[in-house]
């Protein structure tokens, strides 16, 4: 049988919505996990005093505080197959900084499930501002995500009523919608992570719904065409000195192709030198493309003129350099509110740089790019806007438009993500 495609599939949604609980259910289901190690969960949450009601969400704990507590959940949990894929499961726990890991490459999301509920109140604190939900969604659009299925959660909760499935589809629908994404290409599926009811099995209990189960959906998506046929991206991760081998620099094939013996160039200092050989776990590769996570020797490059956050590319197409940049911007996360000449670091692929917002141009509306307020004075959690950001150094950097994996960037502060957006010009290059 031919191996399956693969998806890298994220789980977001507001902290009490239950996105944990419906995966770790989903995967129970699905015979990913069994049942005994739902029983210890289930076991260990009642001496914690939470009852059992965690079982199902301790599958998902993978990272947040499993040392404090004694577990160890193998990651392997994490991958399960559909009749047509195989996934790899990306949990948000603690959102900001799954958007560093989102940004940087670490976990680049294919498609993306948005986990709402259907109990009274809940979907509206989750997608009014400062919600979880709602900074989601906005999160997922501007960082690229096209593909999304909105799970409705806790219809046991409303004893399966279509009526509340419908109130709180109605707000997700308004939800998707203000942030950009076609309505009639997002699937509404109702669920309950806690009884299991439509994930992988029809439910019984909600005759009233036609639609699929959430396993269903899943086969629904689409492989993402890879950017094999752009020029040559690849930002550095780390580089070692391997005594008679020489300079080995690692990093993940952003866009192109590179292949033995081809010419490259470094930017942005602009040294060149010639690939001599390329491998991935220890295998020699006769080439490398996109998504590929690779070692590679180079000739001609000593370890000083290269270092993380660099990016390799061909001569005839060198990576930009960017001083200065227009951005689209979302404020996720801060005390009081942005102001312009504020510096915190940002992330963009590999390379960590300190950078000042010099200049507000513009306050937008997220979905439809339309100018809300000219010049504002500040931006506050929640804002879209058009800035201005000058790197302290000059930084490797591409439009989001020609090459959306080098065009997103994190801006972090005080161990918090305060912004995500998007590359829409460069306006000063920094030229060799």
């Amino acid at each position: 049988m031919a191996e399956k495609e693969h998806l890298n599939m994220i789980i977001t949604g507001h902290i009490d919505n239950g996105k944990s609980t419906t995966m770790g259910h989903f995967l129970l289901d699905l015979g990913v996990i069994d049942e005994r190690t739902i029983a210890s969960h289930a076991k260990e949450s009642e001496e914690t005093g939470k009852g059992d009601s965690f079982k199902y969400a301790w599958v998902m704990d993978t990272i947040k505080d499993e040392r404090a507590r004694g577990i160890t959940i193998d990651l392997a949990f994490q991958k399960f197959e559909t009749p047509k894929f195989f996934f790899t499961l990306i949990d948000a726990p603690g959102h900001r900084d799954f958007v560093k890991n989102m940004i940087t490459g670490a976990s680049e999301a294919d498609c993306a499930v948005l986990v709402l509920s259907a109990k009274e109140g809940e979907t509206d604190t989750a997608v009014a501002p400062g919600g979880q939900a709602r900074e989601h969604a906005f999160l997922l659009k501007t960082l690229g995500v096209k593909q999304i299925i909105v799970a409705i959660n806790k219809m046991d909760d409303s004893k399966f009523s279509e009526d509340a499935f419908n109130k709180a589809k109605q707000k997700g629908e308004q939800l998707v919608k203000s942030v950009g994404y076609k309505i009639e290409e997002v699937p509404f599926v109702p669920v309950s992570g806690w009884t299991g009811e439509n994930l992988v099995k029809k439910s019984e209990n909600m005759p009233w719904y036609k639609g699929k189960t959430l396993l269903e959906t899943f086969d629904d998506f689409k492989i993402p065409e890879k950017p094999i046929g752009k020029p040559l991206r690849l930002p550095i991760q780390d580089v070692y000195s391997i005594t008679g081998v020489g300079t080995v620099p690692v990093g993940r094939v952003e866009t192109g192709t590179m292949k033995p013996n081809d010419k490259i160039i470094v930017m942005p200092s602009g040294s060149t030198g010639e690939v001599k050989s390329i491998e991935t776990h220890h295998q020699e590769m006769p080439s490398a493309s996109a998504g590929d996570n690779i070692g590679f020797n180079l000739r001609g490059i000593e370890k000083k003129d290269i270092k993380r956050g660099d990016v390799l590319g061909h001569p005839d197409n060198p990576p930009k350099v960017a001083t200065e940049f227009r951005a689209q911007i979302i404020v996720i996360h801060h005390p009081t509110a942005l102001a312009p000449g504020y510096t915190p670091v940002m992330h963009c692929h590999t390379a960590q740089v300190a950078a000042t917002i010099t200049a507000f141009e513009a306050k937008i509306n997220p979905a439809t790019g339309a100018t809300e307020e000219e010049n504002p004075k500040f931006l506050k959690v929640g804002d879209s806007a058009i800035v201005r950001i000058t790197p302290v150094r000059p930084t490797c950097i591409e439009t989001f438009e020609e090459f959306p994996e080098m065009g997103r960037f994190a801006l972090r502060d005080m161990g918090a993500t305060i912004a995500a957006g998007i590359v829409k010009e460069i306006t000063q290059e920094h030229k060799i």
